[in-house]
């Protein structure tokens, strides 16, 4: 049986999206069958991985509204190995109240998991912003989380905050695993950057940071507006080698 892995991060532009994203493409690159779901009204998995309008119309939002049927949403793309769900039609309205709801008390969101993992699917879940009831209940469903964050001067306030939820989650859902915190966008010879970084491992526990870091750089902000993970459009840039070290480790664990 397959396993749920969340992407969760307390606030925006940490690059959440690009690291579900190229984890999902580089596990399916190593001949995993791989799921990426996007749960974030927003949409963003779509633009980054180049998917046309009527490959996303219909998604998970519509599959939670019984519109859909699994076998509609669930899309293939140019890797044999790798499905997709966008978020579907709720990413075109300014009402995003119904589609948490939904998410948050349907049994069709644990169904839809299940299946997949069922199927033998690694699930990859890219999840909004903060610690809303999408995210509330795609951790509850999850057995795995990883937590991108931006070398930032709010870093570290933002990590006690999501912090804090994840053991909230922990204590409802045991068998839910946290991998450990991303660090992205890190600039090499940034002294704010490395700074951060350096401020980051000095104030959390041993091991809770990852080894592997994101370098920022210009071949995997051009991927991403070019619609085209970083590990297929530049697979010799210091990203992309990042991201596949990254699903190196994961991929034990998610089997």
């Amino acid at each position: 049986m397959g396993k749920v892995l969340a992407i969760v991060s307390q606030k925006g532009g940490v690059g959440k999206t690009t690291t579900a994203i190229n984890v999902a493409v580089a596990l399916a690159r190593r001949g995993r069958k791989a799921l990426l779901i996007d749960a974030d009204p927003q949409g963003s998995v779509r633009f980054g991985l180049g998917l046309n309008a009527a490959a996303t119309r219909v998604g998970l939002s519509d599959y939670l509204a019984g519109t859909h049927q699994m076998h509609e949403v669930v899309k293939t793309t140019n890797l044999p190995w790798l499905r997709v769900v966008s978020v579907g039609g709720v990413s075109e309205s300014a009402a995003h109240d119904s589609y948490q709801h939904q998410l948050a008390q349907s049994p069709l969101t644990e169904e839809l998991f299940r299946r997949a993992r069922d199927r033998g699917y690694t699930v990859i879940v890219d999840t909004p912003p903060g610690l809303g009831p999408v995210v509330h209940r795609v951790l509850a469903c999850s057995q795995h989380v990883l937590i991108p964050l931006q070398c930032e001067p709010l870093a570290l306030q933002t990590t006690t905050q999501i912090l804090r939820g994840i053991r909230a989650a922990l204590s409802e859902n045991p068998s839910l695993v946290l991998e450990g915190i991303l660090l992205t966008m890190v600039e090499a010879g940034n002294p704010t950057s490395e700074r951060v970084a350096a401020y980051v491992r000095e104030q959390l526990p041993a091991g809770l940071v990852l080894d592997v870091v994101i370098p920022r750089t210009p071949a995997s902000v051009e991927a991403f507006a070019a619609g085209q993970p970083v590990v297929l459009r530049a697979p010799d840039d210091a990203a992309a080698k990042a991201y596949r070290a990254l699903a190196d480790r994961l991929s034990g664990k998610l089997e």
